[in-house]
Protein backbone atom coordinates (compact mmCIF):
# COMPACT_ATOMS: atom_id res chain seq x y z
CA UNK A 1 0.00 0.00 0.00
CA UNK A 2 1.63 3.47 -1.24
CA UNK A 3 2.68 5.64 1.80
CA UNK A 4 0.18 8.96 1.54
CA UNK A 5 1.43 12.59 2.10
CA UNK A 6 -1.21 15.26 3.50
CA UNK A 7 -0.41 18.98 3.78
CA UNK A 8 -3.29 21.19 5.14
CA UNK A 9 -5.47 19.74 7.66
CA UNK A 10 -8.53 22.69 8.82
CA UNK A 11 -11.90 21.49 8.29
CA UNK A 12 -12.15 19.30 5.31
CA UNK A 13 -8.26 18.30 5.20
CA UNK A 14 -8.55 16.67 9.25
CA UNK A 15 -11.58 15.09 8.01
CA UNK A 16 -10.10 13.71 4.94
CA UNK A 17 -7.00 12.01 6.79
CA UNK A 18 -9.83 10.41 9.05
CA UNK A 19 -11.60 8.89 6.89
CA UNK A 20 -7.88 7.79 5.15
CA UNK A 21 -6.41 6.42 8.77
CA UNK A 22 -9.45 4.92 9.67
CA UNK A 23 -9.37 2.73 6.27
CA UNK A 24 -5.60 1.45 7.57
CA UNK A 25 -3.61 3.79 5.46
CA UNK A 26 -0.48 5.51 6.56
CA UNK A 27 -0.40 9.19 6.42
CA UNK A 28 2.20 11.35 7.45
CA UNK A 29 0.69 14.73 7.55
CA UNK A 30 1.67 18.97 8.22
CA UNK A 31 -0.19 21.80 8.46
CA UNK A 32 0.72 25.34 8.84
CA UNK A 33 -0.15 25.14 12.74
CA UNK A 34 0.88 21.96 14.87
CA UNK A 35 -2.41 21.91 17.31
CA UNK A 36 -4.44 21.02 14.27
CA UNK A 37 -2.96 17.87 13.88
CA UNK A 38 -2.91 16.93 17.79
CA UNK A 39 -6.05 14.95 17.34
CA UNK A 40 -4.96 13.28 14.11
CA UNK A 41 -1.44 12.54 15.42
CA UNK A 42 -2.45 10.54 18.60
CA UNK A 43 -4.78 8.60 15.89
CA UNK A 44 -1.53 7.55 14.44
CA UNK A 45 -0.86 9.97 11.33
CA UNK A 46 2.90 10.74 11.35
CA UNK A 47 4.03 14.32 11.68
CA UNK A 48 6.31 16.28 9.22
CA UNK A 49 7.64 19.62 9.75
CA UNK A 50 7.34 21.11 6.57
CA UNK A 51 5.40 20.34 3.41
CA UNK A 52 8.75 18.99 1.53
CA UNK A 53 9.26 16.63 4.10
CA UNK A 54 5.71 15.31 3.54
CA UNK A 55 6.69 15.08 -0.36
CA UNK A 56 9.64 13.22 0.46
CA UNK A 57 8.25 10.63 2.95
CA UNK A 58 5.18 9.83 0.66
CA UNK A 59 4.71 8.55 -2.23
CA UNK A 60 1.24 10.33 -3.10
CA UNK A 61 0.54 13.47 -1.83
CA UNK A 62 -2.15 15.61 -1.04
CA UNK A 63 -3.23 19.45 -0.10
CA UNK A 64 -5.98 21.25 1.10
CA UNK A 65 -5.66 24.75 1.75
CA UNK A 66 -7.47 28.15 1.86
CA UNK A 67 -6.40 29.51 -1.29
CA UNK A 68 -4.28 30.41 -4.48
CA UNK A 69 -1.62 32.30 -1.68
CA UNK A 70 -1.91 29.36 0.43
CA UNK A 71 -1.12 26.74 -2.02
CA UNK A 72 1.53 28.74 -3.78
CA UNK A 73 3.16 29.00 0.01
CA UNK A 74 3.01 25.31 0.31
CA UNK A 75 4.85 24.53 -2.92
CA UNK A 76 7.39 26.86 -3.03
CA UNK A 77 10.74 27.57 -1.28
CA UNK A 78 13.46 25.07 0.06
CA UNK A 79 10.33 24.08 2.52
CA UNK A 80 8.17 23.48 0.06
CA UNK A 81 6.57 20.59 -1.93
CA UNK A 82 7.97 20.92 -5.11
CA UNK A 83 11.28 20.89 -3.36
CA UNK A 84 10.35 17.34 -2.10
CA UNK A 85 8.98 15.68 -4.94
CA UNK A 86 10.55 13.43 -7.34
CA UNK A 87 10.37 10.78 -9.94
CA UNK A 88 6.85 8.71 -9.69
CA UNK A 89 5.47 10.34 -6.96
CA UNK A 90 1.61 12.15 -7.41
CA UNK A 91 0.84 15.30 -6.26
CA UNK A 92 -3.11 15.87 -5.45
CA UNK A 93 -4.55 18.99 -5.04
CA UNK A 94 -8.24 19.18 -3.46
CA UNK A 95 -8.83 22.53 -2.69
CA UNK A 96 -10.39 25.08 -5.06
CA UNK A 97 -7.90 27.27 -6.94
CA UNK A 98 -7.84 29.14 -10.12
CA UNK A 99 -7.42 26.70 -13.24
CA UNK A 100 -4.22 28.71 -14.49
CA UNK A 101 -2.34 28.42 -11.35
CA UNK A 102 -3.00 24.52 -11.33
CA UNK A 103 -2.18 24.82 -14.90
CA UNK A 104 1.19 26.57 -14.19
CA UNK A 105 2.12 24.37 -10.96
CA UNK A 106 1.10 20.95 -12.81
CA UNK A 107 4.01 21.87 -15.54
CA UNK A 108 6.81 22.55 -12.68
CA UNK A 109 5.72 19.04 -10.95
CA UNK A 110 5.83 17.04 -14.44
CA UNK A 111 9.78 18.62 -15.25
CA UNK A 112 10.73 16.86 -11.80
CA UNK A 113 9.15 13.57 -13.25
CA UNK A 114 5.90 13.82 -11.04
CA UNK A 115 2.77 13.75 -11.66
CA UNK A 116 -0.64 16.41 -10.52
CA UNK A 117 -3.95 15.84 -10.65
CA UNK A 118 -6.30 18.77 -9.55
CA UNK A 119 -9.08 16.99 -7.35
CA UNK A 120 -11.56 19.35 -5.64
CA UNK A 121 -14.22 18.10 -4.08
CA UNK A 122 -18.11 18.78 -4.22
CA UNK A 123 -19.55 18.81 -0.44
CA UNK A 124 -19.24 20.19 3.02
CA UNK A 125 -17.67 18.84 6.35
CA UNK A 126 -21.38 17.04 6.59
CA UNK A 127 -21.28 15.07 3.75
CA UNK A 128 -17.70 14.11 3.98
CA UNK A 129 -18.10 12.68 7.82
CA UNK A 130 -21.33 11.09 6.20
CA UNK A 131 -19.20 9.22 3.14
CA UNK A 132 -21.01 10.87 0.46
CA UNK A 133 -18.73 13.62 -0.68
CA UNK A 134 -18.16 13.79 -4.73
CA UNK A 135 -14.27 14.33 -6.02
CA UNK A 136 -13.72 15.83 -9.32
CA UNK A 137 -10.77 15.08 -11.22
CA UNK A 138 -8.37 16.06 -13.93
CA UNK A 139 -4.84 15.63 -15.23
CA UNK A 140 -2.74 12.06 -16.07
CA UNK A 141 -5.08 9.61 -16.83
CA UNK A 142 -2.40 7.29 -15.28
CA UNK A 143 -2.07 8.93 -12.11
CA UNK A 144 -5.40 9.06 -11.73
CA UNK A 145 -5.98 5.41 -11.91
CA UNK A 146 -3.32 4.94 -9.52
CA UNK A 147 -4.61 7.05 -6.82
CA UNK A 148 -8.58 6.02 -7.60
CA UNK A 149 -8.63 3.56 -4.79
CA UNK A 150 -7.50 6.22 -2.45
CA UNK A 151 -9.84 9.09 -3.54
CA UNK A 152 -12.91 6.16 -3.05
CA UNK A 153 -11.53 6.59 1.06
CA UNK A 154 -12.46 10.21 0.39
CA UNK A 155 -15.42 10.22 -1.13
CA UNK A 156 -17.38 7.62 -3.25
CA UNK A 157 -18.29 9.37 -5.98
CA UNK A 158 -15.05 10.13 -8.26
CA UNK A 159 -15.29 11.70 -11.68
CA UNK A 160 -12.32 12.46 -14.32
CA UNK A 161 -13.47 15.42 -16.44
CA UNK A 162 -10.65 16.41 -18.48
CA UNK A 163 -7.07 18.03 -18.62
CA UNK A 164 -5.43 19.76 -16.00
CA UNK A 165 -6.95 22.71 -14.16
CA UNK A 166 -10.44 21.41 -15.87
CA UNK A 167 -11.60 19.76 -12.47
CA UNK A 168 -11.07 22.96 -10.82
CA UNK A 169 -13.19 25.06 -13.32
CA UNK A 170 -15.83 22.46 -13.15
CA UNK A 171 -15.52 22.95 -9.30
CA UNK A 172 -16.05 26.51 -9.60
CA UNK A 173 -18.92 26.66 -11.70
CA UNK A 174 -20.44 23.96 -8.96
CA UNK A 175 -19.98 26.80 -6.78
CA UNK A 176 -22.09 29.53 -8.07
CA UNK A 177 -24.66 27.25 -8.05
CA UNK A 178 -24.32 26.55 -4.34
CA UNK A 179 -24.00 30.38 -3.39
CA UNK A 180 -26.91 31.97 -5.67
CA UNK A 181 -29.13 28.59 -4.79
CA UNK A 182 -28.85 30.08 -0.70
CA UNK A 183 -29.29 33.42 -2.05
CA UNK A 184 -32.45 32.93 -3.78
CA UNK A 185 -33.72 31.16 -0.94
CA UNK A 186 -32.69 33.84 1.04
CA UNK A 187 -34.65 36.39 -0.56
CA UNK A 188 -37.81 34.08 -0.78
CA UNK A 189 -37.78 33.33 2.88
CA UNK A 190 -37.52 37.21 3.23
CA UNK A 191 -40.72 37.85 1.18
CA UNK A 192 -42.49 34.79 3.21
CA UNK A 193 -41.38 36.31 6.13
CA UNK A 194 -42.50 40.33 5.07
CA UNK A 195 -45.92 38.59 4.40
CA UNK A 196 -46.50 37.04 7.72
CA UNK A 197 -45.21 33.64 7.78
CA UNK A 198 -42.62 32.92 10.60
CA UNK A 199 -39.05 33.06 8.91
CA UNK A 200 -38.47 29.29 10.54
CA UNK A 201 -41.33 27.94 8.71
CA UNK A 202 -40.58 29.45 5.81
CA UNK A 203 -37.11 27.59 5.32
CA UNK A 204 -39.23 24.69 7.16
CA UNK A 205 -41.91 24.95 3.98
CA UNK A 206 -39.68 25.59 1.30
CA UNK A 207 -37.49 23.23 1.98
CA UNK A 208 -39.89 20.42 1.53
CA UNK A 209 -40.81 22.01 -1.50
CA UNK A 210 -39.46 21.29 -5.11
CA UNK A 211 -36.97 23.85 -5.15
CA UNK A 212 -34.69 21.51 -2.01
CA UNK A 213 -31.84 20.75 -3.88
CA UNK A 214 -29.57 18.68 -1.94
CA UNK A 215 -27.36 21.48 -1.52
CA UNK A 216 -30.27 23.81 -0.13
CA UNK A 217 -31.21 20.92 2.05
CA UNK A 218 -27.93 21.02 4.14
CA UNK A 219 -27.47 24.56 4.02
CA UNK A 220 -30.82 26.23 3.87
CA UNK A 221 -31.68 25.71 7.81
CA UNK A 222 -28.77 28.59 8.21
CA UNK A 223 -30.97 30.76 6.48
CA UNK A 224 -32.97 30.54 9.87
CA UNK A 225 -30.32 29.56 12.37
CA UNK A 226 -26.80 30.22 11.62
CA UNK A 227 -24.36 27.47 12.83
CA UNK A 228 -22.24 27.09 16.02
CA UNK A 229 -19.50 26.79 13.58
CA UNK A 230 -19.20 28.18 9.54
CA UNK A 231 -19.10 25.76 7.09
CA UNK A 232 -17.82 27.72 4.27
CA UNK A 233 -17.65 30.94 5.30
CA UNK A 234 -18.19 34.88 3.61
CA UNK A 235 -14.36 34.74 3.23
CA UNK A 236 -14.13 31.54 1.52
CA UNK A 237 -17.77 31.62 -0.73
CA UNK A 238 -16.07 35.50 -1.95
CA UNK A 239 -12.92 33.64 -2.64
CA UNK A 240 -14.37 30.82 -4.98
CA UNK A 241 -17.00 33.20 -6.48
CA UNK A 242 -14.22 35.90 -7.26
CA UNK A 243 -12.61 32.92 -9.04
CA UNK A 244 -15.90 32.58 -11.16
CA UNK A 245 -15.96 36.14 -11.94
CA UNK A 246 -12.22 36.27 -13.43
CA UNK A 247 -12.92 32.56 -14.93
CA UNK A 248 -15.85 34.05 -16.66
CA UNK A 249 -14.03 36.80 -18.36
CA UNK A 250 -11.34 35.42 -19.66
CA UNK A 251 -13.73 33.05 -21.46
CA UNK A 252 -15.99 35.65 -21.97
CA UNK A 253 -18.99 34.22 -20.29
CA UNK A 254 -21.64 36.35 -19.71
CA UNK A 255 -22.53 35.54 -15.79
CA UNK A 256 -24.78 37.94 -14.09
CA UNK A 257 -26.20 36.35 -10.73
CA UNK A 258 -22.10 35.71 -10.26
CA UNK A 259 -21.95 39.30 -10.07
CA UNK A 260 -24.77 39.64 -8.01
CA UNK A 261 -23.14 36.61 -5.55
CA UNK A 262 -19.85 38.51 -5.62
CA UNK A 263 -21.89 42.08 -4.55
CA UNK A 264 -23.47 40.58 -1.98
CA UNK A 265 -20.55 38.78 -0.36
CA UNK A 266 -18.48 41.89 -0.70
CA UNK A 267 -21.15 43.61 1.76
CA UNK A 268 -20.98 40.80 3.94
CA UNK A 269 -17.39 41.51 4.71
CA UNK A 270 -17.92 44.86 5.01
CA UNK A 271 -20.50 44.87 7.94
CA UNK A 272 -17.66 42.79 9.51
CA UNK A 273 -19.66 39.05 8.95
CA UNK A 274 -16.57 37.57 7.23
CA UNK A 275 -16.22 34.94 9.54
CA UNK A 276 -19.91 33.53 9.51
CA UNK A 277 -21.57 31.33 7.42
CA UNK A 278 -22.08 32.14 3.93
CA UNK A 279 -25.98 31.84 4.39
CA UNK A 280 -25.93 35.31 6.48
CA UNK A 281 -26.22 37.15 2.98
CA UNK A 282 -29.92 37.26 4.43
CA UNK A 283 -28.76 39.42 6.94
CA UNK A 284 -27.26 41.63 3.83
CA UNK A 285 -30.61 41.27 1.98
CA UNK A 286 -32.34 42.48 5.56
CA UNK A 287 -30.21 45.38 5.69
CA UNK A 288 -30.94 46.71 2.30
CA UNK A 289 -34.50 45.96 2.57
CA UNK A 290 -34.32 48.32 5.74
CA UNK A 291 -32.07 50.90 3.94
CA UNK A 292 -35.14 51.28 0.97
CA UNK A 293 -37.08 54.51 1.68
Amino acid sequence: MASLGFVGLGMMGSRMVQRLLEADHEVIGHNRTRDKAEALIEQGMRWAETPRAVAEAADVIFSNVSDNRALEAIMHGGDGILAGLSAGKVYVVMSTNSPGLIRDLAAQVEALGAKMLDAPVSGSKLTLEMGKLTVIVAGDQAAYEQVLPTLHVIGPTVMHVGASGQAMAMKIAINISIVTQVISLAEGVLLAEKSGVPRAQAVDVMLNSAIASPALKYRGPFVAAMPAEAWFDVGMAQKDILLAVDLARELGVNAPTTAVAADLLARAKAMNLGDKDFAVVVQVLEHLSAARP
